[in-house]
């Protein structure tokens, strides 16, 4: 299946560690060959968000993630974002971020 970027994503992508950049492209990678069906522990849903999911790299041990949702044909990565546990405050900016990003990409679909 076909992952994209929002262009503000795709910013974000390039700002992370590059050793983290590397985990999260093989996420990334996983996320194109499973698509929608890549179960937990490497996705999971968000919980409180509207259709949103979260990549995690590592099988979740990596302190980043990558907000999704499928539209269209295609999976459409929003933003990229610290791990919960680790920065709450980062989290929750991050999951909005992808929220507002997809929403805005699916209107204009």
């Amino acid at each position: 299946m076909l992952v994209r970027f929002t262009h503000e994503a795709r910013r974000e992508f390039h700002a992370l560690p590059p050793a983290e950049r590397e985990t999260m492209r093989n996420a990334i990678g996983k996320l194109e060959q499973a698509g929608e069906n890549l179960a937990y522990p490497h996705s999971s849903r968000v919980r409180g968000a509207a259709n949103l999911r979260e990549l995690r790299p590592r099988a979740g041990r990596s302190p980043w993630r990558g907000f999704y949702r499928r539209i269209g044909a295609e999976i459409v990565i929003g933003a990229f974002g610290p791990e919960a546990h680790a920065d709450p405050r980062g989290f929750a900016r991050a999951v909005r971020a992808a929220e507002e990003r997809l929403d805005a990409e699916a209107a204009r679909s």
